[in-house]
């Protein structure tokens, strides 16, 4: 057995920052409401800035600084049209990143499913590792649920829920009553004010599609 450090390459899930413009401060107030709305999700969070639609030079430096004051940690610029974009943003000790143009896939391996009989309260964070998740409970407010593939509750969603978190885009997250603060598919999200209210408090199954999140109602 090697005691000696080894260097793998792997992927993980990041938040992604699309910026329309140069403009850093609105970018840093916009980051800054993210993370007062959804503190156990955003804070301390990693997050690649994409600046393919931007024009114009970017403050980078002062980008950095903004998105660590947020509570968000700064990994990498991807998008970057020039090499002189490249070098500034270097300059400020940011990653330069290439997207991967490579669909993510669920993990081979999957474990057998975890389920939860009691009810997930406040403060509680249950994760389900390389497998799915089944909830015969409620989910309350402040309470997070975690799985790398897909997120079943036979109760009120309350709280978060996060399916996909490990990259798989074929997870859904399915509830009984729709009453969350959040909910994600392979680090795509939607908080409470972006619910339509035709969803709201039904039986609902949220799914993501060509990078698009949407909900649809269950009848059944």
């Amino acid at each position: 057995m090697s005691h000696t450090p080894d260097l793998k390459g792997s992927s993980f899930t990041l938040s992604v920052l699309h910026l329309s413009d140069n403009n850093v401060d609105k970018t840093i107030h916009f980051l800054q409401e993210k993370v007062e709305q959804a503190p156990a999700f955003f804070a301390h969070a990693p997050v690649v800035i994409n600046i393919s639609k931007v024009d114009g030079d970017i403050d980078f430096m002062r980008l950095k600084e903004g998105i660590s004051q947020a509570g968000m940690i700064p990994v990498g610029i991807t998008g970057c049209k020039d090499k002189r974009t490249q070098n500034l943003a270097s300059d400020a000790r940011f990653a330069v990143m290439s997207a991967s143009k490579s669909p993510t896939q669920a993990p081979a391996k999957m474990a057998p499913t975890k389920i939860v009989r009691t009810p997930v309260r406040s403060g509680q964070q249950i994760y389900a590792k390389d497998s799915d998740l089944v909830v015969l409970n409620h989910v309350s407010e402040g309470a997070e649920v975690i799985a790398d593939g897909s997120i079943h509750i036979h109760g009120t969603l309350r709280g978060r829920a996060i399916a996909g978190a490990s990259g798989n885009t074929g997870a859904v997250i399915i509830c009984n009553k729709l009453n969350a603060e959040l909910m994600s598919i392979a680090g795509h999200y939607w908080l409470t004010e972006q619910f339509a209210d035709e969803f709201w408090q039904q039986k609902v199954m949220f799914s993501l599609n060509d990078d698009s999140l949407k909900f649809e109602l269950l009848t059944i």
